[in-house]
């Protein structure tokens, strides 16, 4: 447990978080319209017809289908083609990259200042004493 607290692989952190955005997704639930359900193109190609060429399934597949940067999910012989990298070593290439070429955005002017504030509350609050 002390372990746990004192070390961080920032490679599971980088596949927690793309486990999180999916799972986010999924409970985000289905968009159940007339447009979602392609209800026009249904009627219009047919029940057994082919709907994966279809202009509006080009339009709404990115939107509902869960995206990953860090799962292959092609083929295996294209993933072996290029490398076999498994989602622990893409992982750890994120990380790293986060790492050494992350640049955030700077805070809005005054934040420091609210934030400061906001501590201060909360230290007169629960009566920490400054040292």
């Amino acid at each position: 447990m002390l372990e746990l607290g004192m070390t961080m692989d920032y490679a599971q952190l980088v596949m927690d978080n793309e486990i999180a955005r999916m799972i986010k997704q999924a409970v985000g639930g289905i968009d159940v319209t007339d447009e979602d359900l392609a209800v026009d193109v249904i009627k219009q190609v047919g029940a057994a017809g082919e709907f994966v060429s279809h202009e509006h399934t080009f339009h709404h597949f990115r939107r509902v289908q869960s995206t990953t940067r860090l799962i292959d999910r092609r083929m295996r012989e294209a993933w072996l083609a290029d490398g076999a990298k498994d989602f622990t070593q893409r992982a750890y290439e994120q990380a790293i990259d986060i790492l050494e070429n992350y640049k955030p955005d700077p805070l809005p002017a005054g934040a420091a200042e609210t934030f400061r504030a906001i501590i201060e509350e909360a230290e007169k609050e629960y009566g920490v004493k400054k040292k």
